[in-house]
């Protein structure tokens, strides 16, 4: 496990409107939150995933690391927000960072962030991301617990994008 916290590198994809990386440092989550901010838009939505403590039968994780398919992660981290625009034209900026290496308990692991000018495609797009990224990008999760060390027990066999369900009947919120 010390080799996978210590190995680790940046992986970036930022275009006007779209930004996609893999951090080895800290995430930059206020200057995430700043970049998507834009005038026409009343919704910002911020999901940050944190390091946990426990996860299923692992009480008291002192230490985890992520380990990207880095050739593979930016490319379908671009994929995720290709068709997060497909499904909620009216989203204007979209940011999906991701830490890798070693990710102190408490710390922030991943950020999605969405602008639009309304809340409901802020949240929709947001959860997408999230979930997407969770079941289609190659990054794996090492836990530390007690005597113990393992992958993360939610690992799963990575889906094509194609294979996520397609959305349900949307909520009203305006």
């Amino acid at each position: 496990m010390s080799e996978l916290l210590e190995e680790s590198s940046n992986f970036s994809s930022l275009t006007e409107d779209d930004w996609c990386a893999l951090h080895a440092e800290d995430l930059p989550v206020q200057e995430a939150l700043d970049w998507v901010n834009k005038p026409d838009c009343g919704a910002v939505v911020l999901f940050t995933g944190n390091a946990r403590d426990h996860a299923p039968e692992r009480p008291d994780v002192t230490e985890l690391a992520y380990e990207a398919y880095e050739e593979q992660a930016l490319p379908r981290m671009k994929e995720i927000v290709k068709e997060a625009r497909a499904r909620w034209p009216e989203i204007r900026r979209l940011a999906l960072l991701h830490k890798t290496g070693k990710v102190e308990i408490s710390q922030t692991a991943v950020i999605v962030v969405a602008s639009s000018p309304h809340r409901k495609d802020a949240f929709e797009a947001s959860r997408f991301c999230i979930d997407a990224l969770k079941a289609t990008v190659p990054i794996w999760k090492y836990e530390k617990w007690g005597e113990n060390e393992n992958w993360g027990v939610d690992a799963q066999h990575v889906l094509n994008i194609s294979e996520l369900p397609q959305p349900k009947d949307k909520a009203s919120l305006t």
